[in-house]
């Protein structure tokens, strides 16, 4: 950063605490939140503060430990998470900043290495007069964000002194230790399923936080990079096939032994060192089947979308408070998923989950499956009668599934549940108290239906303490991480050959108007019909090329097929019509077993 430019975000970071209404005298609000539960926000960034844990620790007792500095984590919102170093040398005013949960927003303590780092997004070193409170004119100190793989700030890293350490020397460290967490997270999340591709421009660097670092899957689609991967290639590498970012064979890649260096050229021919880390998959320890119903975590849904980075954050936060959650989203995008995954998370976790499907059960059952009943209370009934579901998921988690389908005198007697926490049996009998978080999902337009008098509004403003919407699957930015995480789950554990790049190509252009549920069921078919081999077209079921979306943009370039299919690629043609194999072959005249292998050579595979 030159000085001129360093000059100009200093000025405008003033210019901002102005428009907060600061002063230099104002004094520095760090209690910034009323009410902010701790535990809650230290569970909540629990990987974050682990892994700069393991990573700042080492680097703080071998360099830092002697010095009078004071290394600060805190969340993407400016709130401290965790201190390492000596604060008996920071002024009284300005201890109760290092206190968990402070807030160094600019809003709250002027210009300041953390809160100015947030606001504009980049490394930075403030100096003592530079600071915008004269009360934090103390403080020298670097900061940096911390990214995760989608690039969104998820943290800041920060190095504050009394003393005049050199701005350079610091704002470095900052720098590196940043670099060492964001690929400390990448590994974490993706090592267990992809090999890794370390390169930088010398040899001797490679182990180097300034290395870049890609992580590929077999068919070598890049799932995720680091900051210095996407700086070195001059492009974003994550989800874009590794042939078309080097000149490498993925073959030659896989085939390498082990950490055996080699020369990489990438396609704006630029040269890079190399190695290439590959993943060993253990032997079959479980089956296809115990794989599907091992419980899914938040990480295995948080998986790198914005919205849905944001939904699993505030859901398990206000679970947590008791506030009722409203999940929305089209057929198929995984409330249920969600809703198992969020239980698991909370502190109810060895407590019931109870889920109720709403529209599955008969009307006029639905008042004694939910509320129970006692015994002799009408005709057919259980001679020991029946808790009931509501009473079942006491001190666990009730998920009322589909619940715009609940009919409206069922609506009142829930609402009555709701408010008072006690449930009344069928039958009579005493009143029983319930403690229960709540949960509910839909499909519908709740407000359009409460307009239409098909729902009551005063169940939907009980239930809806949060309204939440799961983008559908066509919507979301992490769709590669997410189909090789449902690949992982139904895969049998020989079947370690993943899609072929053509198949994923055919994936990440599919409209999935059943979400999840379809790719789900795509796979399964595709798996059962590939055997131990790579997903290919052909292995595809039917009904899929029905709804798949002609390609966007410029496509790469296709190789010519035979000479009796020459005046158009067959790709087009397959466009053309409208994905379905079986009518392009019968125009062609040949069949579906030799268009799917004149369609791979097409596409040089």
């Amino acid at each position: 950063m030159t000085a001129s430019t360093h000059e100009a975000l200093i000025r405008d970071s003033w210019t901002r605490c102005e428009g907060y209404g600061l002063t230099h005298r104002s004094p520095p609000r760090f209690s910034a939140e009323d009410g902010l539960d701790i535990t809650t926000l230290l569970h909540t960034q629990h990987t974050l503060l682990h892994t700069t844990q393991r990573e700042v620790l080492p680097y703080y007792e071998n360099i830092l430990a002697n010095s009078r500095c004071l290394v600060l984590l805190t969340d993407a919102q400016g709130l401290l998470l965790h201190s390492w170093g000596d604060r008996r040398n920071i002024e009284p005013a300005l201890q109760p900043g290092f206190s968990l949960g402070a807030s160094w927003l600019e809003r709250h303590c002027g210009t300041n290495a953390i809160g100015t780092a947030l606001a504009c997004e980049q490394a930075l070193h403030i100096q003592r007069d530079e600071h915008f409170l004269e009360a934090t004119r103390c403080l020298s100190s670097a900061a940096a964000p911390i990214c995760d793989a989608q690039r969104r700030v998820i943290g800041v890293l920060d190095v504050s002194s009394d003393s005049y350490l050199p701005p350079s020397h610091t704002l470095g460290l900052v720098k590196m230790l940043c670099q060492s967490v964001e690929n400390r997270l990448l590994l974490d999340q993706f090592h267990r399923e992809h090999h890794q591709l370390v390169f930088n421009t010398g040899q001797d660097n490679l182990d180097s936080p300034w290395a870049g670092l890609l992580l590929f899957d077999d068919s070598g689609w890049v799932v995720a990079a680091n900051r210095r991967a996407d700086s070195l290639l001059g492009t974003t590498a994550a989800q874009t096939h590794l042939e078309r970012l080097f000149d490498t064979p993925l073959r030659l890649l896989l085939d390498l032994p082990e950490k055996q260096p080699l020369l990489l050229h990438s396609t704006g021919q630029v040269h890079f060192h190399g190695q290439v880390r590959k993943f060993q998959r253990p032997g079959p320890v479980v089956t296809a089947a115990q794989r599907v119903w091992q419980p899914l975590t938040l990480s295995d849904i948080d998986l790198g979308d914005a919205q849905v980075h944001k939904l699993v954050d505030q859901a398990l936060r206000l679970l947590e408070k008791d506030i009722p959650l409203l999940i929305h989203g089209e057929t198929g995008v995984g409330k249920d998923v969600l809703v198992k995954a969020l239980h698991q998370a909370s502190s109810r976790a060895g407590r019931p989950l109870v889920a109720v499907n709403c529209a599955a059960l008969p009307t006029e059952l639905v008042e004694s499956e939910l509320f129970g009943y006692e015994k002799g209370a009408f005709t057919g009934a259980h001679q020991k009668g029946s808790l009931g579901l509501i009473r079942k998921a006491d001190k666990g988690l009730l998920f009322l599934d589909e619940i715009g389908d609940m009919p409206l005198n069922v609506q009142a007697r829930l609402l009555r549940v709701l408010q008072e926490r006690c449930v009344q049996p069928l039958g009579g009998g005493d009143a029983v108290a319930v403690d229960f978080r709540l949960i509910c999902a839909t499909n519908r337009p709740l407000r359009e239906e409460v307009a239409a008098g098909r729902f009551r509004a005063d169940l939907y403003y009980r239930i809806c303490g949060l309204g939440l919407k799961i983008p559908p699957l066509r919507q979301r930015s992490d769709k590669l991480a997410l189909i090789q995480r449902v690949w992982e789950q139904h895969r049998a554990p020989r079947q370690t050959a993943g899609l072929s790049p053509e198949v994923m190509a055919l994936f990440l252009r599919h409209s999935w108007p059943g979400n999840l549920r379809q790719l789900s069921n795509v796979l399964k078919i595709a798996l059962a019909l590939a055997d131990d081999q790579s997903i290919r077209v052909e292995h595809l079921p039917e009904e899929f090329f029905g709804d798949l979306q002609p390609a966007s943009g410029p496509q790469p370039q296709a190789h010519l097929v035979p000479t009796d299919i020459a005046n158009d690629t067959l790709i087009n043609q397959l466009q053309a019509c409208g994905g379905n194999v079986s009518r392009l072959a019968r125009s062609l005249g040949i069949s579906r077993t030799t268009l799917y292998k004149r369609l791979r050579e097409s596409m040089g595979t």
